[in-house]
């Protein structure tokens, strides 16, 4: 699965989810999951199993986006799959 995570780095008061484009979310079609720093990657990966009503290729892609992101912010992750993220409602 290819990543369409790209770093955003808008300078200024960002104060509005809407603000940010589909290329920041570890699951642009939701927009849910924002990869704008290291809190929000390691946040991600937190509340994946969190996230409802997707299909297991939106859980790949967005796996694969946190991983992106997550070389980008140099934050270590143990896992290699999206299935070692915790069981999804």
């Amino acid at each position: 699965m290819n990543a369409t995570w790209e770093p955003h780095e808008k300078h200024g008061q960002l104060t509005m989810k809407s603000d940010l484009p589909d290329s920041v979310f570890a699951f642009p079609k939701e927009r849910k999951e924002p990869l704008t720093d290291a809190e929000h990657v390691r946040n991600a990966v937190a509340r994946f199993d969190q996230v409802i009503g997707v299909t297991d290729e939106e859980r790949a892609l967005a796996f694969a986006n946190i991983e992106q992101a997550a070389n980008y912010y140099g934050v270590d992750l143990s896992e290699t799959s999206w299935r070692q993220l915790g069981v999804h409602p």
